[in-house]
């Protein structure tokens, strides 16, 4: 039986680099393999302060919410539009698509998961009041990054830990649940983005 792992990034942690084309920074979270270019998948939090072309990144399928700010709207060169106008708001598009990025109402930033075309991952925004399950089959990895507010993490081997807005977890052959830290009385929903990275070669 294998062993659950978990790993925690904190935001305190994320590395500045500047974006490919020169038009911004990102700060990176986590790559895999670590220092790896081209890598494997990565991802990053982007700040942008200004409307312009994405970087080329045509070996990658690329996942991107909205973190903060009044939204954008991405062109592509094909033709499709598609906008982010809430926090939480999800986008999923091919890196080899010529893509533009026009900010509707000032600055913005953005969570960024790449994933290379040989591998797959499942991506989604949940919303939850009290708390969601969570479970990593044999050869997946979960990411989780809590978007607006702290929440409570609890996998089947005991452990607990509390991840800040913007903290990413990583989870490996383990289950368990993650539930909010507000007080019981309120109705307020917790936002988190939930990634399922599948491997081709079955790692």
């Amino acid at each position: 039986m294998q062993t659950p792992k978990l790993q925690i990034v904190r935001k305190s942690s994320f590395t500045a680099t500047h974006w490919k084309n020169g038009g911004g920074i990102t700060h990176e979270v986590m790559r895999e393999p670590a220092g790896g270019d081209p890598f494997r998948w990565r991802v990053s939090v982007a700040h942008i302060d200004a409307s312009g072309p994405f970087s080329d990144f045509a070996a990658y399928d690329r996942k991107m919410v909205l973190l903060k700010g009044a939204g954008i709207e991405l062109r592509f060169a094909d033709g499709v539009k598609k906008t982010l106008r809430q926090v939480g708001d999800l986008v999923e598009f091919d890196g080899a698509v010529s893509t533009y990025c026009e900010l509707l109402h000032g600055p913005c930033v953005d969570l960024n998961l790449m994933v290379a075309k040989s591998d797959s991952a499942a991506v989604r925004v949940e919303r939850f009041i009290e708390s969601l399950a969570v479970s990593v089959p044999r050869n997946e990895t979960k990411l989780i990054f809590p978007i607006e507010r702290r929440i409570k993490l609890a996998i089947n081997n005991g452990k607990t830990v509390t991840l800040e807005p913007w903290d990413l977890a990583l989870l490996s052959h383990c289950s368990g649940h993650i539930s909010r830290l507000e007080s019981a009385g309120s109705s307020l929903s917790t936002a988190v983005f939930l990634a399922t990275l599948k491997f081709a070669s079955g790692e």
